[in-house]
């Protein structure tokens, strides 16, 4: 069973893909009886959160974390093509491999960010989220099945 209790017979299919801004929107249904964390659009630079998911492959974790600000920056897509220029929201607090897709959720559990990147300079601790506006549209935007490409698995 991976983590969040979604086992290999756990029906997913991607319901949204956009490769410039690092989304993927499953449907699954595992998960149909929970309730989707609230949305904080637009939060300000210096909110108090939290980092949640499985790093490494390994338990639930949760680290803290205070939101910086949503900036324009040069980076690649989610297949590494680039430069473009997209919106991302930085935030400081221990991002490891495996918090991508995670949430950053503020003291009401209300995802401030989804974590998409960490910094690569040793020690530091930096990370990179796909601002909530942009999560936000994806959700309204989102109609049923869609292909990802080559990135799948």
């Amino acid at each position: 069973m991976q983590p969040g209790g979604v086992g290999p017979a756990t029906q997913r299919a991607p319901v949204w893909f956009d490769a410039r801004n690092d989304i993927a929107i499953l449907r699954s249904d595992a998960v149909r009886a929970l309730p989707p964390l609230a949305e904080n659009v637009s939060a300000p630079a210096g909110t108090s959160g939290a980092v949640i998911g499985y790093p490494e492959n390994g338990p639930l974790d949760v680290q803290p974390a205070r939101l910086g600000p949503t900036i324009t920056a040069l980076t690649q897509d989610a297949y590494g093509r680039g430069p473009i220029r997209r919106k991302i929201t930085t935030l400081r607090g221990l991002v490891r491999s495996g918090n991508s897709g995670g949430p950053v959720v503020d003291g009401a559990g209300r995802v401030l960010t989804t974590v998409f990147a960490s910094s690569v300079s040793s020690g530091a601790h930096t990370g990179y989220g796909v601002p909530d506006t942009v999560v936000h549209d994806a959700l309204a935007a989102v109609r049923g099945p869609v292909s990802t490409g080559p990135c799948t698995r």
